[in-house]
């Protein structure tokens, strides 16, 4: 009898290399509440979001899935990707919601860690790095972790898979279809240096905007998103 040999499997499936582990950190929390506006907490909307996907991811991949937080704690931002370390995570997802001086400014944006020269992203980069404990002459320092970040390239492919997938899923949907798609960009996040995995920040809405803080508000916009964002790492991993 011939063996039967699965094509369809990656080099990595077939060495039992795959993702067994996955990190979700829920932006903010406890004394950082993150963006506010409308009544509501970018900290608060994050760990509904992480909470939905800890299930929905375990169901998709089968991988153990650890959330840097469970309720309203603050974590330092260099302790979360300390966590993901520390845990031998195969991937890190850090979840947020963006905030801009204009409130017509909406749309849906992924980033990966670079150095940046696009002043929105660095001006993003800039709101979520504030509660970081470092001081700019550590910059040196920093940016030599980024520099010896050799997960950039697989750190862009997730973001570029994930973000489509929350896009594809999220303009399926008649009440959601303005959406704007706001790129994948490359930012030094604090939150996402020193990972030894692909990792991620996802920003996903403003909620600055009053059309997007309405969606933000809605279970049914929250569990697009988060079966999104599930189905695109799926993706990633049955491509690695």
């Amino acid at each position: 009898v011939e063996a039967v040999t699965d094509t369809t499997l990656s080099l990595a499936q077939q060495l039992g290399l795959g993702v067994k582990k996955i990190v979700i950190d829920p932006g903010h929390g406890g004394k950082d509440p993150g963006a506010i506006a409308y009544g509501m907490k970018e900290k608060d909307i994050v760990l509904r979001i992480a909470k939905k996907l800890e299930k929905n991811l375990h169901e998709e991949t089968g991988a153990e899935i650890i959330l840097t937080r469970t309720n309203d704690t603050f974590i330092p931002l260099e302790e979360r990707t300390a966590v993901a370390n520390a845990t031998g995570a195969d991937l890190f997802v850090s979840l947020h919601i963006n905030a801009h001086p204009s409130p017509k400014v909406r749309g849906l944006e992924t980033y990966f860690l670079n150095l940046s020269t696009n002043a929105e992203a660095m001006r993003v980069a800039a709101r979520e790095n504030a509660t970081s404990t470092h001081q700019m002459s550590d910059l040196q320092d920093i940016l030599s972790d980024i520099m010896k970040n050799s997960k950039i390239n697989e750190s862009s492919r997730l973001a570029q898979q994930v973000h489509t997938s929350i896009l594809e899923g999220v303009s399926a949907h008649k009440k959601y279809k303005s959406s704007k798609n706001l790129g994948v960009k490359q930012a030094p996040f604090y939150v996402l240096i020193g990972a030894e995995m692909p990792a991620i920040l996802l920003e996903l809405g403003f909620i600055s905007n009053p059309e997007e803080a309405e969606y933000l508000k809605d279970d049914h916009y929250l569990n697009i998103i988060t079966e999104q964002i599930a189905a695109g790492i799926k993706l990633y991993i049955n491509k690695i």
